[in-house]
């Protein structure tokens, strides 16, 4: 990216210059640091077969896996590494486990970034905001986001038909193509399992990760919900306080204001960021237990209300 070309507010364009410098060793570190949770979550699948606490297991797994968001997000931005083939092979693997196309995603989330909280350009507002306790339970369930990530990619891959306002024609064609790629995986990994007689890609994928998306709703509900409807980006993002385990988890992606203000920082630079921008006018909540106990409250008390 660069910087030269940005528009800089704020801070210093220098000082932004210096905290984009992209590094393969963090990269390589939080990228260990989470395969590693991942490697431990699975070994806890595997450990408590046959136990009560197996549940327990696939949900814990389950979030590690789905948060395998958090390195596709910051690979999708090509700051997670130095090195773009590296960011590349990462969104490709990442974006496979969870039925989220890499070039489709990176032109979806660029709109977002491009337009974010206009509400007639920014992709992430075509689903309206829950406006009921019963809409807030459905999308924080995450079987919206699985019934459209397979609608999407099953219409791309079978049809061609690629609607998206936010896809230019000229990379439809590389749309179509990777959809039809991650689906003959996907047909692949089925007839290896029913072939071998194997459940493991049920036990370890599937599973866990249909059990683990409600967690990453709850935290991606947090970005933007309740925000302001411009384009100042410490008004319209909410960065989120939260402890050191799950900015871990997340690739620091809590600082979200900052990230949406610099997309160009690395994840790893993003809290040195945060303590250069000013308070005044930031939106920010004091941990996610908070903010979804004020939401629930907020719709409680709209339901309560008389017409």
């Amino acid at each position: 990216m660069d910087i030269d070309a940005l528009p800089i507010a704020r801070l210093p364009r220098e000082t932004i210059r210096e905290l984009s410098q992209r590094s393969d060793a963090h990269g390589a570190l939080q990228l260990g640091s989470h395969v590693g949770l991942l490697l431990v979550t699975g070994w806890l699948v595997w450990a408590s077969r046959g136990h009560a606490w197996l549940a327990a297991a696939l949900v814990l797994h389950g979030i590690v896996l789905c948060f395998l968001f958090c390195a596709l997000h910051e690979c999708i931005h090509r700051t997670a590494f130095d090195s773009r083939s590296l960011n590349d092979a990462i969104t490709w693997l990442c974006g496979a486990l969870l039925i989220l196309p890499p070039n489709y995603f990176r032109l979806f989330h660029f709109a977002h970034h491009r337009f974010t909280q206009n509400r007639a350009r920014d992709p992430e507002l075509a689903v309206p905001a829950a406006a009921t306790l019963a809409a807030y339970g459905w999308r924080v369930s995450g079987l919206p986001y699985w019934r459209e990530r397979l609608q999407m990619t099953l219409r791309h891959a079978l049809s061609g038909r690629v609607t998206e306002s936010f896809v230019p024609a000229a990379r439809t064609a590389s749309v179509v193509l990777e959809a039809r790629i991650l689906w003959g995986c996907y047909l692949g990994i089925a007839v290896a399992s029913v072939y071998l007689q194997s459940a493991a890609a049920l036990i370890y994928w599937v599973v866990p990760a249909i059990l683990g998306q409600p967690f990453l709703r709850l935290f991606l509900l947090a970005e933007h919900t309740g925000c302001a409807f411009d384009d100042d980006m410490l008004a319209n993002t909410r960065t989120t306080y939260t402890n050191a385990a799950v900015r871990l988890l997340t690739w620091r992606m809590p600082y979200h204001a900052e990230h949406h203000s610099f997309p160009s920082v690395p994840f790893h630079a993003l809290a040195r960021l945060s303590a250069l921008l000013p308070a005044e006018g930031r939106v920010s909540s004091p941990g996610y237990v908070a903010l979804h106990r004020t939401l629930l409250r907020q719709l409680r008390t709209a339901r309560a209300t008389p017409r």
